[in-house]
């Protein structure tokens, strides 16, 4: 496992740099905070661009995981999909991608997703499975529609154990071309995330792959969310790789999707403003994939539930016919 911690914080460390060196053809901009820390803009004041977006969401992977983008047809519209393939999906999606970090200094606030997390581990997840690693670098990724400050890095700095100028932020809005593409790369982690509310062994996941739309990008932050979020629960198939007992999935299969939970069938932005901007008030068992597929490599047997839903994704996306 440390060994493939290692390779999480050198994979996000190369994809950064990469960003940087490229950053004109990119659409980013690169600065240094005080103290030394280097801030990427990724889509927050800078435009961004389809390849930064696909490289964001495979630094959120820590580099284990590929991305992709490409053409899809909705309706009589043509979209953008994301793509992901994940081979160390425990370390790849629940240490590093998945946006767990809530980063509030003053009042700065953002979700937090890369291999920062672990070498901070403020989440229970890292009690629970040994995720926790050392690295002379910090990378993290900051879904927010305002750039942080000299403060925001100092602050990781002190969680993770390193020095503030060897602190990389990378940041970009929600409703930009990057935010919209590195949500959509989360169909995995999404599914990951609802197996472990669920009480499943994540270690028996050996493999994952999956698709999800890229939600039109838009200015408003609310329907942002709205959006991105609706591509996942209505968008988004995965399958999974495990080795296990069939009992262990067939525990769980039923409740796996989206479509479990009590708040499915509605636009997620209409949710989020009946909850009073609280996602905490929402039901958990929502936050998954719209279909989710189960291979037993111990047995053979492959396991499915749910679907996915034109119809609410026109209606999200703002697409006629």
């Amino acid at each position: 496992m440390s060994a493939i911690l290692e390779q999480m914080h050198a994979g996000a460390a190369r994809l950064a740099d990469t960003l940087a060196s490229e950053a004109a053809p990119l659409g980013v901009e690169v600065s240094r905070l005080a103290h030394g820390a280097r801030l990427i803009d990724a889509g927050v004041r800078a435009t961004g661009s389809i390849e930064a977006g696909r490289l964001y969401a495979e630094c959120c992977l820590g580099g284990l995981g590929r991305v992709g983008v490409e053409a899809a047809r909705l309706g009589r519209a043509t979209i953008l999909e994301a793509r992901v393939a994940v081979d160390q999906p425990l370390v790849a999606c629940m240490a590093s991608q998945y946006a767990g970090w809530r980063i509030q200094v003053g009042t700065f606030f953002a979700m937090g997703s890369g291999p920062a997390r672990s070498l901070a581990a403020a989440e229970p997840l890292f009690e629970k499975y040994p995720l926790r690693s050392r690295s002379e670098t910090a990378v993290l990724l900051l879904e927010t529609g305002v750039l942080p400050g000299a403060d925001v890095a100092d602050h990781v700095a002190s969680r993770c154990g390193v020095a503030p100028a060897s602190v990389t932020l990378i940041a970009a809005s929600t409703g930009s071309l990057v935010g919209s593409t590195q949500i959509a790369a989360r169909s995995v982690e999404t599914a990951l995330h609802k197996l472990l509310e669920l009480g499943f062994d994540l270690t028996s996941i050996v493999a994952g792959a999956g698709c999800c739309p890229i939600a039109p990008g838009t200015p408003d932050a609310l329907r942002a969310i709205g959006r991105t979020n609706d591509a996942v629960l209505y968008g988004a198939r995965v399958v999974l790789w495990a080795r296990c007992d069939d009992r262990d999935v067939d525990e769980v299969i039923d409740r796996l999707p989206s479509s479990s939970s009590k708040d499915h069938g509605r636009l997620f932005h209409d949710l989020f403003r009946e909850y009073g901007g609280d996602f905490y008030k929402i039901d958990p068992m929502l936050f998954s994939p719209a279909q989710v597929s189960v291979l037993n490599v111990s047995t053979g047997r492959v396991f499915s539930n749910g679907s996915t839903d034109e119809v609410m994704l026109k209606k999200s996306f703002g697409i006629d016919g």
